[in-house]
């Protein structure tokens, strides 16, 4: 187990993907983090079937990827009870995390600057489609709209005239959430040594245009390079691109320094007889767009041999390749395995399934992995922790101001 931020405690008021993750951050590493849920619960809860993957609360992958080492509370934040039991949690929290949209913060007196007046060394962390300041600030935004289309990474990556890639759930909010988590980090740094809680702000949008950041000031350049979408036949350097190999796989190249590969790499596809040859150096090849050429030498050499033929003599030549996994592959792979980016959750269910870990390891110890709560599993503990009694909680249970797991599993096949 993880103890570096042992003794923080962190409320998550989030669902989806961006700000869970960043929660999730926070409990990898000890910290003390209570989700709070509508009785509805986080609608990633109900994804399974959808993402072609098993709907049971009890072997909920892509949820506990998210909410992992979580507790998890059921409020009714539209009652006085539950904005009162909201506020006793921030009473003694370190941080807390949403990606409420703007106008629903100002509704519900969450904003930062009501928050900060009453909990001055509160860091509050809010992740929104396209920030929390402008025309659209109050626009839902998922990472499919607001990262992938609108930051300009969907039409940028299709080959020309061709159809937008087939997008993967989670990419942009997995990104963003952990730029969130660094920026939070920052800010709890400072305020444990002195400062007020700050706000720390991020947008899908801004994670977006920020990871294209080389080639969207590029692109300012109008009258050098190329516009983008492009074909794979003119890529600036063919050595970037990937090729089809003799069985019908592809096989991703990275030489970006092409002049100094060059004499290395043309005679392990067959054509040392190229070597020397001024016609493909980078300069000639790009002033003379002599790219659509060099890159079908390279397409016809590649169709040779199988990927597995193509892999061994590369890998013998220290030449940078890696060949286009599946998914399926990826869970197998042998690297991925010896690092712990996978974990073997055993389910309720009887199944065993391999999770992904978050990337960021602090120290030698390796977080734990606890499967996230059902939802509302913690409420009364965590209501019991606030000093509430036995009656009151009875009252308040009655009232429908929390839920506990057992009063809502019937409706979600527990």
């Amino acid at each position: 187990m993880n103890n570096t931020l042992t003794g923080i405690k962190v409320i998550e008021l989030s669902t989806f993907i961006a700000v869970p993750a960043c929660a999730r951050f926070f409990a990898d590493n000890g910290a003390d983090v209570i989700k709070i849920e509508a009785k509805g619960g986080d609608a990633v809860r109900w994804n399974g079937t959808s993402e072609g993957r098993s709907d049971s609360p009890y072997e909920n992958t892509t949820f506990d990827l998210e909410n992992a080492n979580k507790r998890g509370i059921v409020l009714n934040l539209k009652s006085p009870e539950g904005k009162e039991i909201l506020f006793r949690l921030l009473d003694d929290a370190d941080v807390f995390l949403t990606n409420w949209r703007p106008q629903a913060l100002a509704k519900n007196g969450l904003t930062y600057e009501l928050l900060h007046e009453k909990y001055p060394k509160l860091v509050y962390g809010t992740l929104t489609g396209y920030g929390d300041k402008g025309p659209d600030k109050d626009l839902p935004g998922y990472d499919f709209t607001a990262f992938w289309a609108r930051g300009g990474i969907m039409d940028s990556l299709r080959q020309k005239d061709e159809w937008p890639i087939n997008l993967i759930p989670g990419m942009g909010d997995h990104i963003a959430g952990m730029m969130l988590a660094s920026g939070v980090m920052a800010a709890l740094f400072d305020a444990k040594r002195g400062g007020s809680g700050k706000k720390v702000s991020i947008s899908l949008l801004h994670a977006s245009v920020f990871i294209q950041a080389i080639m969207l000031q590029a692109a300012e350049y109008t009258d050098m390079g190329q516009k983008y979408p492009i074909s794979r036949f003119t890529a600036d350097n063919p050595f970037n691109c990937a090729y089809k190999t003799k069985d019908g796989r592809f096989l991703q190249i990275s030489m970006p320094p092409f002049d100094m590969f060059y004499p290395k790499f043309m005679p392990l596809i067959g054509r040392e007889d190229l070597v020397g040859n001024e016609r493909y150096t980078m300069d000639n090849i790009t002033k003379n767009k002599l790219h659509r050429e060099f890159i079908e030498i390279l397409t016809e050499a590649f169709e040779k041999k199988t990927v597995e033929e193509w892999d061994e003599i590369l890998t013998e030549n220290d030449i940078p390749h890696s060949v286009a996994q599946s998914w399926e592959e990826v869970l197998e792979d042998e690297q991925a395995w010896a690092t712990d980016v996978f974990y073997n959750m055993e389910y309720p269910t009887g199944n065993t399934r391999a999770l992904v870990r978050q990337p960021v390891f602090i120290g030698d110890d390796l977080p734990d992995y606890k499967m996230a709560p059902l939802l509302g599993e913690h409420s009364e503990e965590i209501l019991s922790a606030l000093g509430y009694g036995e009656e009151e909680m009875k009252k308040l249970h009655e009232a429908g101001v929390y839920n506990t797991w057992e009063d809502l599993k019937e409706l979600h096949n527990g």
